[in-house]
């Protein structure tokens, strides 16, 4: 039984999917990072970096969600390509959402909605590298049923777990100019291993306020946050 800790950020929930499309069992082990229980000593044991997500699997520990997706897919032999050249599109692919899509997707969410001193320089920066990286991804999708073609791999996952929350990162009228990567959200949300990682959200009564307490753990690095 893999143990799988996690919130319902986009992360996370890339691994609940990749986790209920591979048909394995898991239990659900919660992490509200918005009362700091991220940096308790025995999740810090898990993962040092004190984020989630992370999984357990018998001796073998992974943190950072994109090493889970390998992990998995290494360990299943699903939702992998074929072939070398398609294999190195994959690479290359999931390291744009794991170095571009979702540092930029949320550093733009914490700007726009979280800071607390305006910020107008950085608001602009992270809005525009964020949506320059959408952009390219519904360029990619323009031609093809999934990112690297005609086969749903981890990379698709990947994604999935961000573009849940394009409106929420770019504004309620984003799709309207990523056509391409809503019509992908909704092939993936109307799979049943989607919907039943979404159901993971009545599982566990997350905090939800960002107060003063929330601050102070989501935020240590700003002075005075809390």
């Amino acid at each position: 039984m893999i143990r799988f800790f996690y919130n319902l950020s986009p992360n996370p929930m890339k691994v609940a999917l990749c986790l209920e499309e591979m048909g394995l069992p898991y239990e659900p082990v919660p992490v509200d990072t918005r009362k700091g229980e991220q940096f308790d000593p025995a999740y810090t044991a898990v993962n040092p970096n004190g984020k989630v997500p992370a999984i357990v699997d018998g001796d073998v520990t992974v943190f950072d969600s994109n090493a889970i997706l390998m992990y998995l897919a290494g360990k299943t032999g699903r939702f992998l390509p074929e072939g070398e050249p398609v294999r190195g599109e994959m690479l290359s692919w999931l390291m744009f959402v794991a170095t571009g899509i979702g540092p930029f997707s949320g550093q733009c969410v914490h700007f726009r909605h979280f800071a607390q001193d305006g910020g107008a320089y950085a608001t602009e920066r992270y809005a525009f590298e964020a949506r320059r990286h959408w952009d390219i991804l519904d360029q990619r999708l323009a031609d093809r049923t999934y990112v690297l073609g005609d086969t749903y791999t981890i990379v698709d996952m990947a994604v999935w777990g961000w573009a849940r929350m394009v409106p929420f990162v770019l504004g309620e009228g984003a799709f309207g100019d990523l056509p391409n990567v809503k019509r992908h959200l909704d092939a993936l949300n109307a799979r049943p291993a989607a919907q039943a990682a979404e159901a993971l959200k009545g599982r566990h009564a997350f905090k939800a306020e960002m107060d003063a307490e929330a601050r102070g753990f989501m935020f240590r690095a700003v002075k005075g946050a809390a």
